[in-house]
């Protein structure tokens, strides 16, 4: 639930749970500014570096995001990358934080765009995507003490913000001062507006040289502190976040999918030079070539690994295609029906309830009626999903700057040379492309690549499936007019060449490669995807069951290919084997989720090579990580 505010008769916000104002009479855009964004030497300290990172311990309205987003904007020699991680444990509503903004008009523009994805803040780490990626805002949600303990994170410059050290104490304990100490380089600069003494002599315990300066008013005094211990920091704690590369260097990436053009535009953004190679004549060749795709989260009960997964995918998903795809012809992220087993919504309890709301609700009866489904019927509505053409996705990505998209390019080996680059060798043994780093994005191949530099195979397994699609027929009744998955997906009313088509499927056959399938095979495929039909959306069947039993002849089409799984059904994101095979990282096992995946796991990887602030929960970030496979990867 979102926090409640009293506004006070001067405008200012104030907290019945702390019983203290958000931020001093002089308003919050003054506080920002002065205590915060120039007493950390900002923007003058990030000039012209290729990123810069911040930790604030309190996000309150985000005014001192705001500002410093502003800042960013304004200043000429911004650095490339811009991430702010800020920790709230109550945080206010969208009405309040852009109420807050109202003060200062010179920031609601970006407070609008703030409030678009400020929504769905469960418990967790939440990365919100602004300025074409180039300013990254992690929201993190819950205790402060516990987040910081949990996350990994090292930043060149902390706003330890928060309400007055009576009304709450524990923010600025020296437990949560030693967890912001353990964040920080030499040479970190921190600034607050508090000079409590207990504050500042636990920030000299923790290795900081604290000075007072003059405050803004009504403080006297504000505090300024840049860490320098008389010791030598243990690195043990950000061990997790150590760069391999904290600057842009030459990369390859093998495969032009969905995982591969993600990893791509990730690292472009950050200034490196791509080069994409693939076997193929076009991008999206492979299993990210299907007609149209869904995202949309994965529902558990006690919300496991999966779901939270799943929903920093989709969010990443949607801030990526916002950015880049045509709604309506490119995607539709208009919601999704999912279509549940009997009494078994997936929801946690109460989750209709709080920030849960936003991602998903019980369907309603008009959503169960415009499906053609009973008044009973158990399902659930996705808020944040759709339908997406994977392979216009694709080109898209890859159409960024930094990237270049080579065809016709098979690589057969691998090879690392005296320099310390990687060569990608075609079959002749001639050289295709050489850079620092290599990502495998190639599904199953990865393990053929992997073979040639003696490192072991990944646990992955194929997953053959066809979907069934044709033109909608003129005047279609039963057709829902969002997408309903569940055992299989219906997507109708997507635009193709003078019409519209509907797209049914897919069937999943586990450790087959084949293609394409046989014609006994195919029309299997096809009797499956109509079983599944009619017992997910009965209503449809009718206007489809012409061209499920007409076949070719009825305007049946039929698209195939080969996913790629992890046995435990989570992507593979990582390096393969820092010490002996430093540079060559994968990004790979998207499953049949690669549209939720995609997009993440490319940030993921580049925050990885980057030493940056990760784009999820850190214990989300491992189970998706190469290490987890350490016993398959330290095998000779």
């Amino acid at each position: 639930m979102a926090e409640s505010i009293d506004w006070l008769d001067d405008g200012t916000p104030y907290s019945p749970r702390f019983g203290d104002r958000y931020h001093s009479e002089q308003g919050g855009m003054a506080q920002a500014r002065d205590v915060f964004l120039h007493g950390c030497g900002l923007p003058q300290a990030w000039a012209d570096q290729r990123q810069w990172r911040i930790l604030e311990t309190g996000f309150g309205f985000g005014l001192n995001f705001l500002t410093t987003w502003a800042a960013w904007r304004a200043d000429p020699q911004q650095p490339t990358l811009l991430h702010f991680v800020s920790l709230e444990a109550w945080p206010v509503s969208a009405d309040d934080l852009l109420r807050a903004a109202t003060r200062h008009p010179e920031l609601q523009p970006l407070a609008q765009e703030l409030c678009a994805q400020y929504w769905g803040l469960l418990p967790g780490v939440h990365r919100l995507w602004f300025d074409g990626g180039r300013v990254l805002l992690t929201l993190c949600i819950g205790d402060a003490q516990a987040l910081l303990r949990q996350q990994h994170w090292e930043v060149d410059s902390v706003y330890l913000d928060g309400f007055s050290p009576q009304a709450n104490p524990e923010i600025w304990s020296p437990h949560t001062l030693k967890a912001v100490a353990r964040c920080c380089h030499r040479g970190t600069r921190l600034a607050t507006w508090t000079i409590a003494r207990a504050v500042r002599d636990a920030l000299t315990q923790c290795g900081f040289v604290v000075v007072k300066v003059p405050g803004v008013p009504p403080k006297r005094d504000n505090l300024h502190a840049t860490f320098n211990p008389a010791w030598e920091p243990r690195t043990s704690r950000t061990s997790e976040t150590a760069a391999e590369h904290p600057t842009p260097a030459r990369c390859i990436v093998i495969g032009a999918g969905l995982a591969g053009a993600a990893s791509a535009a990730s690292l472009a953004r950050r200034g490196w030079s791509v080069q994409v190679l693939d076997a193929a004549a076009a991008p999206a060749s492979g299993a990210s070539g299907l007609p149209v795709g869904l995202f949309a989260p994965h529902l558990s009960p006690d919300d496991n690994i999966f779901s939270r997964v799943s929903r920093s995918g989709v969010r990443a998903m949607l801030q990526q295609s916002h950015a880049l795809l045509e709604p309506g012809l490119d995607w539709n992220p208009g919601g999704v029906l999912e279509h549940r087993p009997p009494d078994n919504l997936g929801l946690p309890s109460g989750w209709e309830h709080g920030p849960g709301a936003d991602w998903g609700q019980p369907a309603n009866p008009q959503t169960l009626h415009a499906a053609g489904l009973p008044e009973d019927s158990t399902a659930c509505w996705h808020l944040r999903a759709g339908w997406v053409r994977p392979a216009r996705l694709v080109q898209k990505l890859l159409a960024q700057p930094g990237i270049t998209w080579q065809a016709h390019s098979h690589v057969a080996t691998l090879q690392r040379t005296a320099y310390g680059t990687w060569q990608a060798l075609d079959g002749a043994g001639q050289p295709l492309a050489e850079a620092e780093v290599v990502v495998l994005a190639a599904g199953p191949a990865c393990n053929t690549l992997l073979a040639t530099v003696q490192a072991p195979a990944l646990p992955l397994q194929p997953v053959r499936g066809q979907l069934s699609w044709g033109p909608q027929p003129p005047g279609a009744t039963g057709l829902p007019p969002f997408p309903v998955n569940g055992n299989g997906g219906l997507v109708a009313h997507v635009p193709h060449e003078n019409g519209m088509a509907w797209h049914m499927g897919s069937t999943f056959d586990r450790d087959v490669e084949q293609l394409p399938l046989p014609p006994t095979e195919q029309t299997a495929a096809h009797a499956t995807n109509w079983q599944r039909l009619q017992a997910l959306v009965p209503a449809a069947a009718p206007a489809l069951r012409p061209a499920f039993e007409g076949g070719a002849a009825s305007g049946l089409h039929a698209w195939a290919s080969v996913r790629c799984t992890a046995l435990d059904r989570l992507p593979i994101v990582g390096p393969v084997a820092p010490a002996r095979l430093p540079g060559l990282w994968v990004c790979t096992a998207m499953g049949a989720r690669g549209l939720t995946r995609a997009v993440l796991c490319g940030e993921l990887l580049a925050a990885r090579l980057q030493g940056e602030p990760l784009p999820l929960d850190a214990r989300l970030a491992r189970a998706m990580g190469t290490e987890r496979l350490i016993p398959f990867l330290n095998h000779p």
